[in-house]
């Protein structure tokens, strides 16, 4: 099991924030924390809840995995674009491309 470092964590998160353009206190506002709380987040030096983090995650459009890792695996929603834009309807089959998606996501990340 890998430990947790908050610090890079809290780097991410800056990162993706400043992509999106927002101030702190912008994405403070979103996520229901003060401005001080996140900029805590951002340097490591608080620990935030799974809440908070959650929050985060939505309000940057981000996957728990690129905050917590540095790596984005894809969601089920671009994995539903593209499946749709191969024109597939059938809910059996996109299941098993989910499946064979993610298992390659997964193998990738550990090369």
């Amino acid at each position: 099991m890998r430990d947790l470092d908050y610090g890079k964590i809290g780097m991410r998160i800056r990162q993706a924030r400043k992509v999106k353009k927002l101030t702190q206190g912008e994405l403070a506002q979103k996520c229901g924390i003060s401005m001080s709380f996140l900029g805590h987040i951002e340097r490591g030096t608080k620990i935030m809840s799974l809440d908070t983090f959650v929050n985060l995650c939505e309000a940057l459009d981000a996957d728990a995995g690129e905050f917590l890792w540095g790596q984005a695996r894809p969601s089920d929603s671009r994995l539903g674009y593209t499946w749709k834009q191969m024109g597939q309807k059938e809910q059996d089959c996109y299941s098993m491309y989910i499946k064979i998606m993610q298992s390659v996501a997964e193998i990738m990340s550990e090369t």
